[in-house]
């Protein structure tokens, strides 16, 4: 079979990074930190024609051209409760619905906040669309793999592990600004920096969930998965977790 050549629309500008844009968008996030819009937006500025790139080296693997073609839409997958718990009890998929429910979130949520945050932007339907939205709707999948919760620390080291698989200045930004705020709101005894440089190391060495055949991947036991794909156990994060609960100041969400 001749190899497949990706569709990106025509119409679509090469992304370059607009510092500018990030400032005026940082500012106003250090004004509202609840306002997570601005999150997306530094990310957008920031990132460059980093999702190009990242596409062609997915394009590159073994199997990146069989995902393309079948084109799965994950969240109808995802969010299928019902058949992923018939899979075993120490599946990948038995315990993303458990990570899931806990933290009262679907993949649907995900895509309409998604498109909440595009809704000023031109949404395109092509290829890169595509893997785009693949990389979104594998980022709880990513929390359940990794072992990184959704708790503000887990959240930023998940994005340095993130950075290490996909690149992206505006991700491995907003991570530092991250790592930044939280070590100075804890005691210098806990090191925050130890969590980062795991969390870089770990998304370094391991396969990227981007890569994988999600369906397949749902039916392998945890342990298994987490073996095949080089992903190891986050250590420096849960001391820091536990340093957290010594002192009185976890609000973290258990992780997987």
């Amino acid at each position: 079979m001749p190899p497949i050549v990706p569709f990106i629309d025509p119409r679509r500008r090469r992304a370059r990074i607009r510092p500018i844009k990030a400032f005026w968008h940082m500012q106003r996030l250090l004004a509202d930190k609840e306002d997570t819009r601005q999150v997306f937006e530094i990310i957008d500025a920031l990132n460059g024609d980093s999702l190009r790139r990242d596409f062609r080296k997915f394009m590159a693997r073994s199997n990146g051209q069989t995902l393309l073609q079948h084109r799965r839409y994950l969240p109808d997958i995802l969010d299928d409760h019902d058949t992923l718990m018939t899979f075993p009890a120490n599946s990948v998929a038995r315990a993303y619905i458990k990570f899931m429910r806990r933290e009262k979130l679907s993949a649907a949520g995900l895509v309409a906040e998604s498109e909440t945050q595009r809704r000023n932007s031109h949404n395109y339907d092509d290829d890169l669309a595509w893997f785009a939205n693949r990389g979104r709707d594998t980022h709880d999948l990513m929390h359940v793999l990794t072992g990184y919760g959704r708790d503000g620390l887990g959240e930023a080291a998940l994005l340095a592990y993130t950075y290490k698989q996909h690149g992206g200045f505006g991700i491995n930004f907003i991570s530092m600004v991250g790592q930044r705020q939280i070590r100075r709101s804890v005691p210098a005894s806990i090191d925050i920096g130890s969590v980062f440089a795991e969390a870089r190391a770990h998304g370094k060495a391991a396969h990227r969930i981007i890569d994988q055949d999600i369906p397949l991947l749902l039916r392998e036991p945890l342990d298994a998965a987490r073996q095949r794909l080089n992903i190891k156990k986050p250590i420096a994060y849960r001391d820091a977790l536990a340093s957290f609960d010594s002192i009185g100041l976890s609000d973290t969400a258990e992780a997987a």
